[in-house]
C-alpha cells in the first residue's frame, strides 16, 4: 500500500484530496490539525507518532523530525543499499507528501505582531519534509498547493501514479515556495536586526508579453505579492488589445501623476514618459478639454488618465482621437459602450483608492542594481517660501502648485510651464536647463496663438513665428490666450536650480510673471536678483525632483 503524509497550514480542498487517495487505496499519515479534520471527515487515518513511536514535544514544535519520516522521504528507491537500510530498520517508504507552511507573511503582515508570534509561526519541520520529497522528486509526489491536487488525482487514477514531468515541475514549485517561505522570514529579521546588505526580490509572474521596448527584446510583467493602488498589476482591462511592454511603461507614468492630484477633477495626456497635456476643472470634461487644448498634436497615439469617473459627455471628446489608452477609476455605462466601440483601444479600470506606500524603485546597471525609494514627497507651496521682492498672487499660487506637481514626473533637465490650471508647455531631458526652458516657453506660446481661422479675428495664427512679439506680450501685459480672448498668466516650474539667470531672462521675455524650483545653486542671487528687476515672484522649495 502506498503511503501519503499530509500536513498543511492551507486546508482548502485537502478533505476532498485526502478522500480520493482513500479511494485510490493510499494510507493517510498525519499531524496534529489535519489529521483532527481528516478524522473529522470520517477518513481513516494514522498519526506520525505512531509511525515515529515518538510523540509530538515542545509544543509542536518538534513532530516529523525523525529517520522513520526522512529516511522514508529521501531513500532512493533505485539504490538497493538505501532499500536495505529501511528494511533493516522498520521503514516504510512514504510515496506522497502534501505539505503547505505555517501563515509566516500573513503573521507579520498584522499590524500588532509581536517578535514572539512571528518565531511561532517559522515552520521547521514542513520545509524539511518539502524539501526532502523535493530532492527525491523521481519517487516521490510532493504537492505544496491545492490547485495542484486535481492533476495528481487525474494522474493517479489514469496510471496509477504521478508522471516524471509532473513529479518534475512539483519539486520546482515545492523547491519556490520554501525559497519564498524562507526569503520573507530571511528580510523579516534582517530589518530588525539592521543587516541592509542583502536585498531580497519577489514578484509573480502577472504576464508575458509580445516582447520588450523593441521586437527583438523579450520581456514579461511581474507584480509584487501585495496589491497597491495606482496598479496597472491589479487593473482591470475592459477593452481592447494586449497591453506592450511600453504600454505598460507609459501607463504607469500616467498613473504616478494621476496620484498627485486628489482634490478636483484631473486629467493627464502622456507619450513616452512625459506627460504632453494636463488640466484641472470643476468636472472631469472640464479637465480634459484643458489637457486637450494644451497639446493637440502630441496626444496622438498617446495615453489618458482620469481620476475621476468618465462621463459620456468626456467619452465623446475622446471618441474621435486616436489614443492607445484610457484609464480611469470608473467609467459611466454609456461612456464605456462608446469608448468599447474602438475595438483596439485599451480602456482599464484602475483603483485609485488607498494609501499609496513606497517601494523600492530598481534600476538594472550592468552588472548590479541601483535601488531607492520612490520619489513619493512633494512638499506643498506657500508664500514663505518667496525670495523675491513680488509675491504671487492667489491664483498664480495655485497654477505654481499645478506646475510644481507636474514637473517632478518630467524627464530632467525638466521644466514646465502652465496656466489656469492648464499644462502649457513641457521641456524634457535636455542636456542644459535653458534648453528645456525654451522648449517649454516656445511650446505654451503656441499653444496659446493656436486657434482655428473661423474663430480668430485676424486670421489663422497658425504657423505664426514662435519668437515672442516685442512689446506686445511683455512681462507687463502676460498673455493673451487667442482662443479664448482672456488675459492669462503664465508660470513656470524646474525640477532642479537654475544654474545660471539665463532661464528667468528667456522666461520673462515669453510673459512668465512666477517661477518655482529648489534652489540650491552658489549663483541663486543672480536669478533672485533678475527676477526682481523683471518683476517676477519667484519661490524657493527646498526639494529636489530629478528624474533620469
Amino acid at each position: 500500500m502506498k503511503r501519503a503524509l499530509i500536513s498543511v497550514s492551507d486546508k482548502t480542498g485537502v478533505v476532498e484530496f485526502a478522500r480520493e487517495l482513500v479511494g485510490l487505496g493510499w494510507e493517510l499519515l498525519s499531524t496534529s490539525g489535519t489529521m483532527r479534520m481528516l478524522k473529522e471527515a470520517g477518513l481513516p487515518v494514522t498519526s506520525v507518532s505512531d509511525v515515529t513511536g515518538f510523540p509530538e514535544i515542545c509544543d509542536g514544535r518538534v513532530k516529523t523530525l525523525h529517520p522513520k519520516i526522512h529516511g522514508a522521504l529521501l531513500a532512493r528507491r533505485d539504490i538497493p543499499d538505501h532499500m536495505r537500510q529501511l528494511e533493516e530498520n522498520g521503514i516504510g517508504t512514504i510515496d506522497l507528501v502534501c505539505v503547505n507552511l505555517y501563515p509566516f507573511r500573513e503573521t507579520i503582515a498584522k499590524p500588532d505582531v509581536t517578535m514572539e508570534d512571528a518565531i511561532e509561526h517559522i515552520d521547521i519541520g514542513g520545509p524539511s519534509m518539502v524539501r526532502s520529497a523535493a530532492k527525491n522528486w523521481e519517487s516521490v509526489t510532493i504537492v505544496v498547493n491545492p490547485e495542484d491536487y486535481a492533476t495528481v488525482i487525474s494522474e493517479l487514477k489514469a496510471d496509477g501514479q504521478t508522471s516524471m514531468e509532473t513529479r518534475l515541475q512539483l519539486s520546482a514549485k515545492a523547491y519556490t515556495h520554501t525559497a519564498e517561505y524562507d526569503m520573507a522570514i530571511s528580510a523579516w529579521m534582517r530589518a530588525r536586526a539592521g543587516l541592509p546588505e542583502k536585498l531580497f526580490l519577489e514578484y509573480d509572474i502577472c504576464q508575458p508579453l509580445r516582447y520588450g521596448e523593441n521586437p527583438h527584446q523579450e520581456a514579461r510583467f511581474f507584480k509584487t505579492l501585495k496589491p497597491a493602488p495606482y496598479s496597472l498589476a491589479t487593473a482591470e482591462q475592459l477593452n481592447g488589445k494586449e497591453l506592450s511592454y511600453n504600454n505598460i511603461q507609459d501607463a504607469n507614468a500616467a498613473l504616478n501623476i494621476v496620484r498627485e492630484f486628489k482634490d478636483k477633477p484631473f486629467a493627464v495626456g502622456l507619450k513616452h514618459m512625459n506627460p504632453c497635456g494636463a488640466g484641472v476643472g470643476e468636472t472631469i470634461a472640464e479637465a480634459w478639454t484643458k489637457a486637450y487644448e494644451g497639446d493637440k498634436t502630441s496626444i496622438f497615439g498617446g495615453i489618458v488618465a482620469f481620476n475621476r469617473e468618465v462621463d459620456l459627455e468626456t467619452a465623446q471628446m475622446l471618441k474621435p482621437i486616436f489614443l492607445e489608452i484610457v484609464m480611469a477609476p470608473s467609467f459611466a455605462p454609456e461612456a464605456l459602450e462608446l469608448l468599447c466601440a474602438k475595438k483596439n483601444l485599451r480602456v482599464l479600470k484602475v483603483d485609485m483608492e488607498g494609501e499609496v506606500t513606497k517601494q523600492m524603485a530598481c534600476v538594472s546597471v550592468n552588472g548590479g542594481l541601483l535601488v531607492q525609494n520612490q520619489d513619493l514627497d512633494i512638499c506643498s507651496l506657500s508664500l514663505d517660501q518667496c525670495v523675491t521682492k513680488v509675491k504671487p498672487t492667489e491664483e498664480q499660487m495655485k497654477d505654481l502648485e499645478f506646475t510644481w506637481k507636474m514637473v517632478k514626473h518630467v524627464k530632467s533637465n525638466a521644466i514646465v510651464v502652465g496656466s489656469g490650471g492648464m499644462l502649457l508647455g513641457v521641456g524634457a531631458g535636455q542636456m542644459n536647463r535653458v534648453g528645456s526652458a525654451e522648449i517649454a516657453l516656445k511650446q505654451a506660446k503656441a499653444s496659446l496663438l493656436t486657434e482655428d481661422s473661423e474663430r480668430s479675428d485676424a486670421g489663422s495664427l497658425r504657423g505664426t513665428p514662435l519668437n515672442p512679439p516685442r512689446g506686445c506680450r511683455g512681462v507687463d501685459e502676460g498673455v493673451v490666450d487667442a482662443s479664448t480672448k482672456v488675459q492669462r498668466t503664465l508660470v513656470l516650474a524646474s525640477d532642479a536650480f537654475f544654474p545660471f539667470d539665463d532661464c528667468v531672462t528667456l522666461a520673462a521675455q515669453y510673459g512668465v510673471k512666477a517661477i518655482v524650483q529648489p534652489g540650491g545653486s552658489i549663483r541663486d542671487e543672480d536669478s533672485i536678483k533678475k527676477c526682481d528687476s523683471l518683476g517676477i515672484a519667484m519661490l524657493f522649495t527646498g526639494q529636489r525632483h530629478f528624474k533620469h
